[in-house]
């Protein structure tokens, strides 16, 4: 069982998942581009979606820091 989290802590995460996911699929995608088929890298530009997601996470998180530090 995992310990109940509080909101900040669940978008810091999700961020930080959906950031490396991408970032790792670009490098993966880029890497068959580079080596294997130069028109794969149309296909690393889908990784741009979940980093955006990801970014969107880290400012969620960000903003419920300020909000709390606000509120203490």
């Amino acid at each position: 069982m995992e310990p109940e989290l509080f909101q900040g802590a669940r978008s810091r995460r999700w961020g930080i998942l959906l950031v490396s996911g991408a970032l790792g699929y670009m490098a993966a995608i880029g890497t068959i581009a580079y080596f294997a088929e130069r028109d794969a890298w149309t296909a690393a530009a889908l990784g741009i979606i979940p980093f955006a997601l990801g970014l969107g996470f880290f400012v969620d998180w960000t903003l419920i820091r300020r909000d709390a530090r606000a509120s203490s």
